[in-house]
């Protein structure tokens, strides 16, 4: 051990937040376990750091006994007692292994072991980091595109992650160094480290992108209740206000739109209808199914409800190839049956 190893743990701590106390913890129990492989496997063996003097020790402890039958975990009294004055039978002593005995070894160990700890505490961390913002928007950086799988390479933080392609917003592409918001489904700990699974799909990104761009979001004067999506073409979003002043649409859009337009810039131009929720159902079902114009709603059972509109009405309610129908019908929780009258 020298003074650079020493300097390169002062720098670990540092730079990448890995405690000292942890690599010399890390240290230690692999000097131990390579001096014991060295010696046969049953060597007693302590490693004292001195941190000061940029220096360490080793001693092999030996079993102080009347008669040895192994000199490598044994030493006799006769011995012993040149050694220290004190000794006594059934006792243990220390001897220093001195330095050109152990330099071999604790050269090739101490690097070793500086590179796993330095792995494992970096997968500790990165795991840490990940779980602390599982289900939250996390900016992350373009690093590399697979054209045989679609799949992106993003840095998140201090890791690497892959976005797969079914996790993408169809249609959207992707340049080297872009910046982009991900939303951070779920954390794994594997033998390797960290998996985490991005999105850009997942309803959850709308939902904290919202609370990000609408500060009367996030001060909760206004409530996201529910969220209906099909990525890359249409959102629907119910809001309620807790404050008869404040308009739950007109809040989420802003002056000449421009907060709903940030949030539909960074989903590659997805439209987003904004949805007054309320509680009788009847009028919750005429929100959803906008922008058209419903004439009444009636229910007709405890989650189903017919839903009359004018003739020129009727394609808009239902949508290029039913999706208005559809993701109203997933915003409220209700059957929609669309009929004119």
């Amino acid at each position: 051990m020298n003074k650079a190893l020493f300097a390169a743990l002062d720098m670990l701590e540092s730079t990448k937040g890995i405690p000292k106390a942890y690599m010399y913890e890390k240290l230690e129990a692999a000097l131990i376990n390579a001096y014991r492989r060295e010696m046969g496997g049953s060597t007693n063996v302590r490693v004292q750091i001195n941190e000061e003097k940029y220096d360490f020790r080793v001693f092999k402890r030996l079993d102080i006994v009347e008669e040895v039958t192994d000199s490598v975990t044994q030493i006799s009294l006769e011995d012993a007692k040149k050694i220290s004055k004190k000794s006594a039978i059934g006792g243990v002593i220390e001897i220093e292994v001195k330095p050109d005995e152990f330099r071999r070894l604790s050269a090739i160990t101490g690097k070793q072991v500086i590179v796993q700890a330095i792995r494992e505490a970096e997968r500790g961390m990165l795991l840490k980091e990940y779980e602390e913002k599982k289900e939250e928007v996390v900016s992350a950086v373009v690093e590399e595109i697979f054209s045989d799988t679609g799949n992106v390479k993003i840095k998140v933080g201090n890791g690497y992650a892959t976005l797969l392609k079914n996790e993408q917003i169809p249609g959207e592409t992707f340049e080297i160094g872009q910046h982009i918001k991900v939303y951070l489904i779920e954390v794994k700990k594997e033998s390797k480290g960290a998996f985490a699974t991005f999105s850009r799909v997942h309803p959850g990104l709308v939902k904290r992108l919202f609370e990000l761009n609408i500060p009367e979001i996030a001060d909760g004067t206004l409530v996201i209740m529910n969220i209906a999506r099909e990525a890359g073409s249409r959102t629907k979003i119910s809001v309620m206000s807790r404050d008869p002043n404040v308009d739950p649409i007109g809040t989420c859009v802003g002056p000449s739109n421009q907060r709903k337009a940030v949030i539909t810039n960074e989903l590659c131009g997805e439209k987003i209808d904004i949805i007054k929720y309320s509680e009788s159902p009847e009028e919750y079902v005429r929100a959803a199914l906008a922008p058209a114009t419903v004439d009444s709603v009636e229910m007709d059972g405890e989650h189903s409800c017919k839903v009359y509109v004018a003739p020129d009405q009727l394609s808009l309610a239902i949508g290029k190839e039913g999706q208005n129908a559809r993701l109203a019908a997933k915003l409220t929780g209700f059957k929609i049956d669309i009929k004119t009258k």
